[in-house]
């Protein structure tokens, strides 16, 4: 079939898959449909859209050797992960430098990037189960050392849920965008990912999110200083205005909203080259004032021993005077 006439897989044939669920591939076929008459196949992500079981999904698509294309698995479809502009990875980049920043000062956490997925199985009463399933890539996950499941160090996928997820928002089409920030908010929520991120380097739909007691996310708003602070990962903080002007990470080590996790290497070489110059200002002042003492006392031994040679004279023209008068 020609790629250009190509339509994502046609609901008929999801239906006729055997994938245990043939119910579920016909309750999404309106959506299919509807889809279908905007989007032909992405030459780029060429299974985009496909219904695969789960299992096809981990043995042939998570890792996918042989395209260069990542996919999510998102109830029974491939989702194709879109690329990202210049402006979405230099945010994506310094994001990750400050989360990496505090894994090395405060080793509570592991971080999940690289496209490795972990599973979410969440309630949803439209399926014969009551429960949804499916297979996410966040750019940024954060499992904490003391989440009951662990990420064991063979494993290329996290079997758990992690405690925070950190997206760039994909912006290409109105779909993607609602990816991420309403489908996967929601199923965020559902699986009890603690704390969801949204980032966005033109601010249309950067988000901060905290999962309350209901099990919704409730919006982080920053304090009277801009700051958003994780409750998840303690101590990490960051200035919402720094997302859009991305600040040299050396700049934010001497930042007191950051010098908690960042650079203390560097932190504390600066605090040495301080004392050091301080100390050497010390020593030259301590040199100059006892140079200036030296002086006061040197021209005051001058002043005295001209004063003496001035009394002496005197002495010795008085007795010369006295002596010419007795003759």
């Amino acid at each position: 079939m020609e790629p250009t006439a190509r339509l994502r897989d046609a609901p008929q044939e999801r239906t006729t898959q055997a994938n245990g669920r043939p119910s579920q591939a016909a309750a999404l076929s309106g959506r299919w449909e509807a889809e279908s008459a905007e989007r032909l196949i992405n030459p780029l992500a060429p299974d985009d859209g496909r219904y695969v079981t789960k299992a096809e999904y981990w043995a042939r698509w998570y890792e996918n050797p042989y395209l260069d294309v990542s996919y999510e698995w998102n109830n029974g479809i491939l989702e194709a992960k879109p690329l990202s502009t210049p402006p979405q990875l230099d945010l994506y980049g310094w994001f990750l430098t400050l989360l990496l920043h505090y894994e090395q000062s405060h080793p509570i956490a592991r971080l999940l990037y690289l496209e490795t997925g972990f599973n979410l199985t969440m309630p949803d009463p439209a399926e014969l189960s009551g429960m949804r399933e499916a297979v996410r890539k966040p750019d940024i996950g954060v499992i904490l050392y003391t989440n009951p499941i662990l990420w064991k160090l063979t494993e290329r996928a996290y079997r758990g849920i992690c405690d925070m997820c950190v997206e760039s928002v994909s912006d290409s089409t109105l779909a993607e965008v609602r990816r991420d920030t309403e489908e996967k908010k929601r199923d965020y929520a559902l699986a009890g990912v603690r704390e969801y991120f949204i980032l966005d380097p033109d601010d249309r739909y950067m988000r901060f999110y905290r999962l309350g007691a209901a099990g919704r996310y409730a919006e982080i708003q920053p304090d009277a200083e801009g700051v958003i602070r994780s409750e998840v990962l303690p101590g990490f903080q960051f200035r919402r205005r720094d997302l859009l002007r991305l600040p040299e990470i050396k700049d934010l080590a001497l930042d007191e909203v950051y010098a908690g996790y960042v650079l203390p290497e560097y932190q504390a070489a600066v605090v040495r080259a301080d004392t050091e110059t301080q100390r050497a200002d010390t020593e030259a002042q301590r040199a100059d004032t006892e140079t200036t003492a030296r002086q006061k006392a040197e021209e005051q031994a001058i002043a005295e021993a001209v004063a003496r040679r001035a009394a002496e004279e005197r002495v010795q023209a008085l007795e010369a005077e006295l002596a010419r008068l007795r003759q």
